[in-house]
């Protein structure tokens, strides 16, 4: 049995927490893809835990599982492990030897890029944490694997291929002197190889062929989660192209990335889950946008009145709308309905997760984005491209806001005790998707989620 867990929006819409409420019956959490530009807060027994690349379910005493689709910084890996530690947990990570290093030269590189692309106003707003580059390598066959990490001549080799190469990019393309980097020795062989050893020697002991890991624990019974992260319209094959994440956080990829068949993961539970509402960090359309946040591009919709940048101060206080990882503060708007449609069809959800439901009580009125408008036509579903969806207007429906509820005693009384206009609003949405609530989020901890079905 495996479930997989996707973010159904633009990231951001509780995953971890998620992971954290079905995640004690699973005996494997998976991360598929992403690297360490992926916030996932879980709070557990109170305590509230932030990470970054440690897949979730380590807080729950769950091994966890770096698969081949991710990228790796095993500084930020160990800082993490560290830091659970010392706050009394024995987490155990293991890491696909098929998994992607990110090196320093590629953070140097995601900073230059993104300063030059910020000069012509076309800066996606990444992370800098050398996410693209990682990629970029992959893909062009250039790529430090962690299983190269264990083997000194073939590091070397690499590392004397791939690091003038970058050097040349600094200088000559982008013209900056690698003496006025902050770390010049990101672009020296030597210390690239001393910096890559030691991480190697320290990773040794938790590398693991992650295919056939997960394929003999599933043979013995154990249970699979398979964690995305960022969500399915920063996906780079089916979000909102170029303003998107470097790998494939939709359902195809929980195979791709983690070494198991489509048929392992299309058998299993498939949980889309969405927040209440959205948001998103940085540049991009989002046609139903209440109000964006200094800094950013501007969106699309209705921001700008001064009623609509009221509610989404509102919505970005009450649900703490701050990057996990970044700290920006996140652009809001409305649910997006065309948006949600193209997410259930590319990745087949099985159930649905809605979350921050306890944030929008307390409004008179919520709206959705029903449908777009696009070129004088209606159309219900996301276009294929950016510069499209930039045109679409959003057609909103209203729904009867909902008062201020006790948390703690609607999670111990069930989906009844959601207040019905909530309910109204969450069946519409099932409605819409023709798929199931499993489960609603209606506070921050894992005891404040009402759950309908059991995934497992």
């Amino acid at each position: 049995m495996t479930v997989t867990i996707v973010g159904a929006q633009l990231g951001d819409e509780g995953k971890g927490g998620i992971v954290d409420v079905y995640g004690d019956a699973a005996d494997i959490v998976v991360r598929y893809q992403g690297g360490d530009n992926a916030g996932h807060t879980v709070v557990h027994e109170g305590d509230e835990y932030k990470l970054s690349l440690v897949p979730s379910g380590a807080v729950r005493g769950k091994v966890g599982i770096l698969g081949n689709g991710c990228v790796v910084n095993p500084e930020t890996l160990f800082n993490e492990l560290s830091g659970l530690r010392e706050r009394g947990l024995d987490p155990d990570v293991r890491v696909a030897r098929r998994a992607h290093v990110i090196m320093p030269y590629h953070r140097a590189l995601d900073g230059i890029e993104e300063k030059a692309k910020s000069e012509s106003d076309d800066e996606i707003g990444t992370t800098g944490r050398g996410i693209g580059p990682t990629y970029e390598d992959k893909a062009g066959r250039r790529g430090i694997r962690v299983g190269d990490l264990l083997a000194p001549d073939v590091l070397r080799d690499r590392l004397e291929r791939v690091v003038p190469e970058k050097r040349a990019i600094v200088e000559d393309v982008f013209g900056v002197p690698v003496e006025d980097l902050d770390n010049p020795d990101a672009l020296d062989v030597d210390a690239m190889y001393d910096h890559a050893r030691t991480y190697g020697e320290r990773l040794a002991g938790q590398t693991v062929n992650a295919g056939q890991f997960i394929a003999d624990a599933r043979s013995e019974g154990k249970r699979v989660m398979f964690e995305g992260a960022q969500g399915t319209i920063i996906d780079i094959d089916h979000g909102n192209y170029p303003f998107v994440t470097s790998s494939n956080p939709t359902a195809g990829g929980a195979a791709v990335g983690s070494g198991t068949s489509p048929g392992v993961v299309g058998q299993g539970e498939v949980l889309g889950i969405i927040k209440g509402y959205l948001t998103r960090v940085g540049s991009g359309p989002m046609p139903t946008e209440l109000g964006g946040v200094e800094g950013d591009t501007p969106g699309y919709g209705e921001q700008g009145s001064g009623e609509n940048e009221e509610i989404a101060t509102y919505i970005r206080e009450e649900g703490g709308e701050y990057g996990t990882v970044t700290g920006r503060p996140r652009r809001v708007a409305w649910l997006d309905m065309p948006m949600l449609r193209h997410s259930a069809r590319v990745n087949g959800f099985t159930g649905l997760a809605i979350n921050h439901i306890d944030v929008l009580a307390g409004l008179d009125e919520v709206k959705v984005g029903h449908s777009y408008t696009l070129d004088g036509e209606e159309t219900m579903t996301m276009p294929a491209t950016t510069e499209e969806w930039s045109r679409c207007e959003a057609n909103l429906r209203s729904f009867d806001g909902w008062a201020a509820f006790d948390s703690a005693a609607v999670a111990e009384d069930g989906y009844e005790a959601i207040p019905d206009n909530a309910r109204a609003y969450l069946e519409y949405v099932s409605e819409e998707l023709d798929t199931p609530i499993y489960c609603v989020g209606v506070g921050p901890g894992r005891e404040e989620t009402v759950v309908a079905e059991d995934v497992w």
